[in-house]
């Protein structure tokens, strides 16, 4: 099986062209285990595959290192637009991309080498109403600034979905403690019935932000794009940033903004091609 291993600001996936290779669907999620690790396999924060769409120039779906599916993935949904202009597969500058059910619209920037450099990307719009984020902090309604205990720390937290859930806490220092200590005790709190991504987020400025992420399903991961974009949202709801913000996190810088007119979050970022390899498991 042929394979090619992308990053989108360092939250690192590997890619499978399913319009060349076939698959036994059965066993995708034992792949992303065994491909994922960082030890045993190639590795990378999960396993996204390229897949024809009836709907749109290609569908992305997308598996965590642990196996689990997951509905959107901001970063490697950049990546996927980049392999399918670079490869080929359609060669227009504004590319619509399905996954999770959804059509994502994305347009490239493309550099003097003929090739994608950038992507920005259509996020849609947040999903604020608490049972369909989902989560049961409360029974209806929003849930913003929301103070919650999680294993006897009182923390203030706000929930959006993205296409997936994730639980925006600002901080004034994103700490080991926090992000590797309670973030997996948050992603599985049975207040989140399908679980959650966790965002523990410096407020630099009105329009600048620092983020470290725990991914569901993959522990902490180097960026989130759609955890980037749910910052963007908590930020404006929590009345801690503008609408457009500069987000830094490990792997790199994304620009996001919330659109007042139409409510959707955009989000411009890099993608890059790392390698490409045959995998013989």
């Amino acid at each position: 099986m042929r394979f090619t291993k992308m990053h989108g600001a360092g939250n690192d996936y590997v890619y499978v062209d399913c319009f060349a290779e076939n698959l036994d669907d059965r066993n995708i999620a034992e792949l992303a285990q065994s491909i994922s690790h960082r030890h045993f396999g190639v590795g990378a924060d999960g396993l996204i595959l390229i897949r024809p769409s009836e709907i749109a120039d290609a569908r992305m779906q997308m598996l965590n290192a642990d196996g689990s599916e997951s509905e959107m993935c901001g970063n490697g949904i950049r990546c996927v637009a980049k392999y399918v202009f670079d490869h080929g597969i359609a060669k227009q500058e504004q590319l619509k991309i399905e996954s999770g059910g959804s059509v994502r619209d994305l347009s490239l920037t493309i550099g003097a080498d003929g090739k994608v450099e950038a992507v920005t990307v259509d996020m849609g719009e947040p999903i604020l109403e608490a049972p369909l984020v989902p989560t049961s902090l409360v029974d209806h309604g929003h849930v913003v600034g929301h103070e919650v205990e999680f294993d006897g720390q009182k923390l203030s937290v706000t929930c959006v979905s993205m296409g997936n859930p994730h639980c925006v806490i600002f901080v004034p220092q994103a700490t080991d403690e926090l992000v590797l200590g309670l973030g997996p005790k948050i992603e599985t709190d049975p207040r989140f019935p399908k679980r959650i991504n966790v965002e523990f987020v410096e407020i630099i400025s009105r329009s600048e932000v620092r983020q470290r992420t725990w991914e569901r399903g993959s522990g902490e991961t180097w960026a989130c794009g759609t955890g980037a974009s749910a910052v963007c949202v908590a930020g404006v709801l929590t009345g801690n940033t503008d609408r457009k913000i500069l987000n830094h996190l490990l792997g790199g810088d994304l620009v996001l903004q919330w659109n007042e007119t139409s409510g959707r979050v955009n989000m411009t970022g890099g993608a890059v091609e790392v390698f490409s390899g045959e995998w013989n498991a």
